[in-house]
This record gives C-alpha cells, structure tokens and sequence, in this order.
C-alpha cells in the first residue's frame, strides 16, 4: 500500500468511504453524510496544520485514510490531537488502518505532539482492536452521549503517548501539507 498525503481531490473518493460508515452505522455520529465538497473543505482546512493521509492500493484506489484534529481549543491542550482512521468496507482487517496509524503517528510525533486520543462509538470490537494493537489504553467511557439510529450510544475513549512528555515543550509545528 502507498501512503500519502491527501489532496483536495481525494474528497470523493473519501466521501464514498465515509458515506456509508455515516448513513448505515454509529461509528461516526454525523447524521448525514458529508459531500465531495465538505470532504474537500475539511481537508483544505486542515492540511496546513495537521496531517491527512490516505492509503491507495497497486492500482491507485484509495483503501483508507487516517487525520488528526484538535483534541480541544485551550492552549494548554496545543500537544494534544484527536485521531481518525476509516478504511474502505472490502479492506477491512487487512492492515491498511495499522499501516495509515503508523505512519501518522510517526509524522504526528515529529511535529511535537505528546498525546492522541481516540472516540469510539460501543460496542465496536474491530475499532477498539485496532486502538489496542496500536498503544492505545481505554480512559474513559460516557453513557448514552449520542442518539443515533433510534437509539442510545456510549462513546469510549483511548489514549496513546505519542512520545514521552517534556517540561517546557516547544509547541507543536505546523504540517503544512507535507508528508
């Protein structure tokens, strides 16, 4: 699989991923689907700061893709992100979100990030495996936080140190695209 950073024109291609995930299950709680626009958006918006990869099989069809995002907007939370990963529904359990994790944790931590943590709608056993098998440690769990579907969802979250804390970290640097 080749991972690389995404490009404003892998918006539909995301979009067919995520759509299903949004319309079908509790995984993500968007209650709508996004369009190529808004995934197009989301990925502009968040290039400059923070990575977006996606990974693309021998013949150059996206499988999957992984980003971080702010975890929370205070300052003292800058060395914080929150992590995603959805892969197309046919490559599932094939590595491709194990593959994607790894190396945005790699970029993650060389930008100066100390911490990712990960929400996961439950139960959801394949996505808290995958967290698991990464490093990530269950924090928390909050009870019937989202209604979807007809009903209630606990929403758990994981936690993972991308490196060991310092005192006095610079802060975090900007991606600004590159991978």
């Amino acid at each position: 699989m080749h991972i690389r950073t995404a490009t404003p024109d892998d918006a539909a291609a995301l979009a067919a991923i995520y759509a299903p995930i949004v319309t079908d299950t509790v995984i993500s709680f968007e209650l709508q689907a996004p369009d190529a626009a808004e995934i197009r958006r989301r990925i502009e918006a968040t290039l400059p700061l923070l990575p977006w990869l996606v990974g693309e099989d021998a013949q150059g069809t996206v499988c999957g893709y992984v980003y971080a995002s702010r975890f929370r907007e205070r300052a003292a939370y800058q060395w914080a992100v929150e992590v995603t990963a959805y892969v197309r529904a046919d490559c599932r359990g094939s590595g491709v979100g194990r593959r994607l994790y790894t190396r945005l944790f790699e970029l993650l931590s060389a930008l100066g990030y100390s911490q990712a943590v990960a929400g996961i709608t439950l139960p959801n056993v394949p996505s808290v495996g995958l967290h698991e098998a990464m490093g990530f440690t269950a924090v928390a769990r909050f009870e019937k936080v989202g209604y979807k579907l007809g009903r209630w969802h606990d929403v758990g979250y994981w936690q993972k140190a991308l490196q060991p804390s310092q005192l006095e970290p610079p802060p975090p640097r900007a991606f600004a695209g590159g991978a």
